[in-house]
């Protein structure tokens, strides 16, 4: 088989799973062309894009002034690695703390390097400023949480699917239940070595899970009153995904530390950033933290673009508007229907919670039949399917997707 050779749906999944680890379970549907909110099979089917890579192409497919930025750079210099400086890392880092209002950023590749990063500032700060003895620090999770897969990440994740057979696990968390704010401040009060607490301000992965209302600021102060750093992980949530430039924005919280991934570069390059102010950044010297191509030109040319397309194009503000219609939309079927339970979310990150045990396969069904209809989703904890669109949609096409979504899900009603 040549390499340039087009392959049908079957050719390319078969090849995958000859060839490939078989550590994901795709929908079967073989993806080869991307445009703001539309993707199209390689037999030529195009579908709406109610996922966009986990929220990394918020700001649509193959948008072109961030594939233009790319190409720009990439034509002129792509990597010098951090030995040297190059001409566009002060630009974006500049550009990227001017717009979050942060001292400093740390730049990484990926979500999951980028929570490694944030933890390891943490227990530094915790040293070296703090003063919590060497070795001793401890860190606040969440039960349900979803912060990636790499070995320390995994060790205070409560999912036994990412967890079973990778131990033994790094130490140093402690596991509370997530909107649960007595439970933060016991563990607050009764552990003096905690350094910080990380929190999703909305659980994505957990099945778009949204806390209650005063929930970030209140844990934010209780934060601020026992000395703590409070840690955003908005690597699926910011970037105007849930109606505001930053989830944790709905509620005025600033963050001691900002995780941030996936749209930050709009999807076209890996891109991940850790800011934080002086008092806590000034902890990394060199030699303590880095990544080969963590801050390659190629990456800030692409960031600053991509944050320049949320602004320029008000995508936070339309993200509030299409958000809130799709929920008044999709309430109005559940008040009928027996398939689907709730709909819940902020801005265009939703989930529908379908009738049927997490066990099942009703949800894989389902949306095996959304893509059939043109509209491709993924389940999420087996009863949960996710709805997250490019935030490039305009009303129009939004509507069209609820009324797929709405005459599928019909198909199911028992």
């Amino acid at each position: 088989m040549a390499v340039l050779e087009q392959l049908t749906s079957q050719q390319a999944i078969d090849l995958e799973n000859k060839y490939g680890a078989h550590n994901y379970h795709p929908l079967p549907v073989v993806l080869t062309k991307g445009e703001g909110v539309y993707v199209w099979d390689v037999e030529g089917k195009k579908y709406y894009d109610f996922l966009s890579a986990y929220s990394a192409v918020n700001q649509g497919h193959c948008h072109p002034k961030i594939v233009g930025a790319m190409v720009n750079q990439a034509q002129t210099l792509s990597l010098t690695s951090r030995a040297f400086y190059n001409d566009v890392l002060g630009k974006y880092e500049k550009f990227a703390c001017e717009y979050f209002g942060f001292d400093k950023l740390l730049p990484m590749n990926t979500g999951a390097e980028a929570v490694e990063t944030a933890l390891k500032l943490c227990r530094k700060w915790a040293y070296e400023v703090k003063g919590i003895a060497e070795n001793e620090a401890e860190i606040i999770v969440c039960e349900n949480n979803f912060h990636g897969r790499t070995t320390t990440i995994i060790s205070f994740s409560n999912d036994p699917v990412a967890r079973k057979n990778f131990g033994p696990y790094t130490k140093g968390f402690i596991k509370i239940e997530y909107d649960n704010l007595v439970a933060l401040e016991e563990a607050l009060k009764n552990n003096s070595n905690v350094a910080g607490f990380l929190v999703e301000p909305i659980q994505g992965e957990a099945g778009v899970y949204v806390p209650s209302e005063g929930y970030l600021a209140q844990a934010k102060a209780l934060c601020e009153k026992y000395n703590v750093l409070f840690i955003a992980d908005e690597v699926q949530t910011g970037i105007a995904r849930t109606g505001k430039l930053l989830a944790v924005n709905h509620e005025n919280v600033k963050p001691d530390v900002l995780i941030l991934g996936k749209a930050i570069s709009g999807g076209v390059y890996p891109v991940s950033a850790v800011l934080a102010d002086d008092a806590i950044m000034q902890v990394i010297k060199p030699g303590n933290h880095g990544s080969t191509f963590g801050g390659n030109p190629v990456a800030a040319a692409v960031a600053i673009a991509a944050l320049e397309v949320v602004q320029d194009e008000q995508l936070a503000e339309r993200a509030e508007t299409l958000g809130r219609l799709f929920r008044i939309k999709i309430n109005d079927y559940i008040a009928t229907s027996s398939i689907a339970n709730l709909v819940r979310g902020k801005g265009l990150l939703n989930a529908i919670v379908i009738n049927d045990s997490e066990e099942s396969d009703t949800a894989w069904n389902i949306c095996l039949a959304l893509r059939d209809n043109g509209l491709l989703a993924k389940p999420t904890h087996g009863n949960i399917i996710r709805f997250a669109p490019p935030l490039v949609m305009t009303e129009a096409q939004l509507m069209d997707c609820v009324n797929i979504i709405i005459t599928t899900l019909k198909q199911f009603e028992k």
